[in-house]
Parts: C-alpha cells; structure tokens; sequence
C-alpha cells in the first residue's frame, strides 16, 4: 500500500464524506474515489459503507483506520528524523494569547514525547491576527481559531466551541438564559484595529458593523466590558472573570479551534504536528 493512498483512506474515514476530504486533500473528488476504490480491491473488502444516509466505516475500513495513523505516524516520524539529521530541529507554533486550552497541553505532551528532540518555540500573538504571524512568515504552524481567510494556508478543524455575550455581571441581559445577537443591536461592542483580517472582524462582531472602543488583547476586551458596559462575544468555556458573566448566543456558529500552515510546505515537523493536533483534540 502506498502512503500517499493510506492518506487518502484517512482522510476520507476522518470526514465520512468524500467531497470534503477531496477538498482537504486539495483534489477533485473522482479520483479520490478512484484511489478507495482501488485500496478496497487491493486489501479485498469494502471500507466504507456509501448510502443515501452519508458515508460509514464498515469493520473492516474502523481496522485499517488504525493501522492507517500507525503507520503514517511512523512516517512522519521518520521524516522528522531524516529532518532533524539535516539540522531541521526547530519548530515555530503560534497561539492566540491568553490560551490556557487542556487539548492545547495534551498535544505539546504528545508531540515531546514522538520528538523529544525537537525544539519547540511558541510565539503568542494577540486578537490582529488570527493566523499568529503564519502569513508573515514569522511562524511555522498555528494553533488558532477561525473563521479568518484560508487563502494560500491549509486548515484542519479541531474542535467547535459555542460563544456567548460577554457582559457585565450587573448588565440587565444578563440575566437571560441566552440571547440573539439582535438583544444586542444599538450596543457598544470591543473592536479590534483597522486592517485585521475583514472575515475575523466580522463573525467576532456577530455578523453586523459595530461601534466601540479598539482592542488588541483579550484582557483589553474583559476591561472594556468590566469599565465601560462594553459587549462583545467569547467562547463559552473561557473563563469570563471577576464582574464578568458570559450569556449563550442563539443561532450563532462556533468558534472553531483549527491548525492551519502554509499551502505546500511540506516541512515533516509541520505535518508530524498536524496529525499529533488532530489525534489529541479528538481524544476524547
């Protein structure tokens, strides 16, 4: 079996649909479903089960699935080795600040103990920019969150996270079990500067143009809320903060936590991260 079809495999097992593992592999979906189809006559039975309800692991397919990762952990492993024997013993991680993420903890202890003699260096960077200087060069994979645009980067999904209102606690909506962005029209929500990413700005802004006071930090938005009245969105497992309270947005998509790297560069560091970021945050 050739890795490069284990990797299909994978990648279709991991998103149960065939068109958006082509869309992740960066390939059509015909011959994608060519390869499968191929892999399913070589190993000598079916891996997926295709109905009209979507698409399942047969046994079979859930078997190969793990000797699949196993071996193509091996395969990154000893790219990273032949890396590191050529010198290519750093790699640069950039995270949005204020992280404290456990899946975030249990991915740098999976990834140490696959490389412990990798050097890991982690620039934090603040809300302007949600690709944590990957665009600049500056960093060589990001653990950040999304929507932002994906133009010239590869992205993975790692976990969706529901948001709510960050208000004060003595705010009147407050009290509310949930809320729709609409309860919030006419508010004053904590911008971020001039020139941040148009897509990011606006699903943090709940869709719709606001006003109020520019912000670059997540604590600058805590103290914007906690002095002014403030509003403005976070996930609902971060941790708001004395005064602070945080009320369920209705209707509003998740933040998604994703890793996301530079189309094509084919660093084996790079990639032994992203599989290790998707095995650890799909431990559970």
């Amino acid at each position: 079996m050739e890795l490069r079809t284990l990797c299909y495999f994978v990648a279709v097992a991991e998103e149960l649909h065939f068109g958006r593992a082509a869309a992740r592999l960066h390939m059509s979906q015909p011959p994608l479903s060519r390869a499968i189809k191929r892999l399913e006559t070589e190993v000598g039975a079916v891996l997926f089960d295709r109905s009209s309800a979507g698409v399942a692991l047969t046994p079979v397919g859930a078997v190969l699935l793990d000797e699949a990762r196993a071996l193509l952990d091996r395969a990154d492993r000893v790219r990273v080795r032949v890396a590191a024997a050529a010198g290519a013993t750093t790699l640069t991680v950039g995270v949005l600040g204020d992280s404290t993420d456990p899946d975030a903890s249990r991915l740098a202890e999976a990834y140490h103990r696959l490389h412990p003699r990798v050097e890991v260096r982690v620039r934090e960077a603040d809300l302007t920019d949600p690709t944590c200087g990957l665009r600049a060069g500056l960093v060589d994979v990001a653990l950040t969150r999304g929507p932002f645009d994906e133009t010239g980067l590869s992205v993975r999904v790692l976990r969706a996270d529901p948001v709510g209102a960050l208000l004060r606690a003595d705010d009147p909506l407050a009290r509310h079990g949930g809320l729709k962005t609409a309860d919030l029209a006419g508010r004053r929500w904590f911008l971020f500067p001039e020139g941040t990413d148009a897509i990011w700005q606006s699903y943090w802004n709940g869709g719709e143009p606001r006003e109020g006071p520019v912000v670059r930090a997540v604590q600058e938005c805590r103290q914007a809320v906690l002095w002014n009245g403030t509003v403005g969105m976070t996930p609902l497992n971060h941790e708001p903060g004395a005064g602070l309270t945080v009320v369920p947005l209705i209707g509003m998509e998740p933040s998604r936590v994703v890793v996301a790297w530079n189309e094509g560069d084919r660093n084996p560091l790079i990639r032994s991260f992203v599989r290790s970021a998707i095995a650890a945050y799909h431990a559970d």
